[in-house]
């Protein structure tokens, strides 16, 4: 049994081919620069690697080309249509509508349209990307998988903002959290590394990317989380800036006359490790930098690096009993330096680093490994995330293929 799982952007569409009977991808690829002069598409399989330019002026072509792909045996993909059971797709902002991951019919991408206001950069080509997928392959289950969902869970304590309550009940402007995908994946190996239940999991969970959030998890479920109405709030990141003093926008506008487009591009793609370095937004970059002399280069890793060890000790204080503290995204799995930044030196909380095991780590079968001195009571997990797996495995419990394997 075969699960096809998309992500499509405003041009583009991601996809990964998944065999459910051992989680293995079967092929991956992209479209790119759909509706542009040249769309391009990368295709890989155990076999090859095909990449070149292809027509596709809008969604459908694209899905289209995907379909022909993955029903293509010179192409690693398999030529019986039944082949593929389900198609997965990730859907940004889910609101407070989906607690959990649906199966799509016209009633579910009324909902979905229903939330462009909160997701405006995302929700559109997801719908899109999810229409021209049905059209593709309209005899098989199609289910959304929604990044909010997993922390549809925290309390109201955690969720709404010190607002007037019509702004609540009216607007629904609340913290939906974002990257719960993610989030959940990589709770749930860590309760395995554990050996815990997934409903016996407590810690934090840390993914570090372009993109950053943290989650606080009690007992399999997230109880807060750092981004909020929009994945703009919270820690910094690669080109957002994460939490600032509201005021600050109305002092961009009265003060330096700067519209509303222009601020909302300063604080999305100008600011994080990009504004603050002035070179780059990939950390790679300024940890280099910073060896060099760079002096913005070293303060944007430090500003980055204090800000998530600050939420760090917020989370601790929230729950009960951690067991783990777990890093992942391109940062998390990779920034040796930046891990030791955020936990190094927080015996005092019960964080205990081992800092050879943190520079050369001894990897699990899943390229998973602990960086916490043999004594901590607290675990340093690093946990390579895979919310395309994540997704297959949604798809196949809510279209009803098989009985659900998870707690």
């Amino acid at each position: 049994m075969k699960v096809l799982v998309l992500n499509c952007g405003s041009s583009s569409a991601k996809y990964q081919l998944f065999d459910m009977a051992n989680d293995e991808v079967v092929l991956k690829g992209i479209v790119e620069k759909i509706g542009e002069a040249k769309p391009v598409m990368v295709h890989e399989w155990s076999g090859g690697k095909q990449e070149g330019e292809v027509v596709a002026k809008d969604h459908v072509e694209a899905l289209h080309l995907i379909r022909d792909a993955v029903h293509d045996p010179a192409r690693g993909g398999s030529a019986d249509p039944a082949d593929i059971a389900a198609v997965g797709h990730r859907v940004v902002h889910g609101g407070e509508k989906f607690v959990h991951s649906s199966l799509i019919d016209d009633e579910i991408e009324g909902i979905i349209e229903d939330y462009f206001s909160l997701a405006p950069l995302h929700n559109p080509p997801n719908l899109l990307g999810i229409r021209a997928a049905r059209k593709n392959l309209p005899d098989v289950p199609h289910v959304a998988v929604f990044d909010t969902s997993f922390h549809q869970t925290m309390p109201p304590k955690a969720y709404l903002y010190a607002m007037r309550h019509d702004m609540y009940d009216k607007h629904r402007i609340r913290r939906y959290g974002f990257h719960g995908t993610s989030h959940r994946y990589v709770a749930e190996r860590a309760a395995e590394m554990l050996g815990v239940p997934h409903d016996g999991f407590t810690g934090i969970t840390c993914h570090l990317g372009n993109g950053c959030s943290l989650a606080a998890v009690q007992n399999g479920k997230s109880v807060d989380t750092t981004m909020g109405l929009t994945p703009l709030e919270g820690v910094p990141m690669g080109t957002r800036s994460g939490d600032i003093d509201p005021a600050i926008i109305f002092h961009l506008a009265e003060s330096l006359g700067m519209d509303l487009t222009s601020i909302n591009k300063l604080l999305q793609k100008e600011s994080g490790l990009k504004g603050l370095s002035g070179l780059s937004n990939d950390l790679r970059d300024i940890e280099k930098a910073a060896a060099e002399g760079n002096e913005r280069a070293r303060l944007a890793a430090e500003v980055y690096g204090y800000r998530v060890r600050k939420y760090v000790g917020a989370y601790l204080a929230v729950l009960h009993q951690p067991r783990a503290i777990v890093f992942t995204g391109g940062v998390g799995q990779n920034g040796t330096l930046m891990r030791e930044r955020i936990v190094g030196g927080l015996e005092h909380l019960g964080i205990k680093l081992d800092r050879a095991r943190n520079q050369s780590p001894v990897r699990n079968g899943h390229g998973e490994f602990d960086i916490a001195a043999s004594d901590s009571p607290i675990r340093l997990l690093v946990i390579p995330t895979n919310e395309e797996l994540m997704i297959a495995r949604d798809t196949v419990e809510v279209a009803g293929l098989e009985p659900a394997a998870r707690a």
